[in-house]
């Protein structure tokens, strides 16, 4: 069975940068799209970013285009989100997920996604 591993969050100053790290395991990563997605307290999960499983295409929430980038190395089985400029409003808990169905398209409901890692926190201060 496939497991995710986050990692790569902490405190951050507004303004500033983080990079997550989503590593998976087994032989077969390379067939799926990745996703990003976040929860803040008393929210609900929401998408912040996909990516196709041959890495070419990419979709990102309104909320966090032109400041967060998602990219994948199928080399190392590890999926990235690099964030910059960061605000607040940023802070919760991140997760990576993988989509179910080999070579599907992007999606961006947490119900086309069956595989989850435990989340790394990241939190913003002003």
């Amino acid at each position: 069975q496939v497991q995710l591993g986050e990692s790569g969050g902490g405190l951050v100053q507004a303004g500033g940068s983080l990079r997550l790290s989503c590593a998976a395991s087994g032989r077969t990563f390379s067939r799926y799209a990745m996703a990003w997605f976040r929860q803040a307290p008393g929210k609900e999960r929401e998408f912040v970013a996909g990516i196709s499983w041959i890495g070419s295409i990419t979709s990102y929430a309104d909320s966090v285009k032109g400041r967060f980038t998602i990219s994948r190395d199928n080399t190392k089985n590890t999926v990235y989100l690099q964030m910059n400029s960061l605000k607040t409003e940023d802070t919760a808990l991140y997760y990576c997920a993988r989509r179910f169905g080999e070579r599907s398209g992007l999606a961006s409901s947490p119900s086309f996604y069956d595989t989850w890692g435990q989340g790394t926190q990241v939190t913003v201060s002003s």
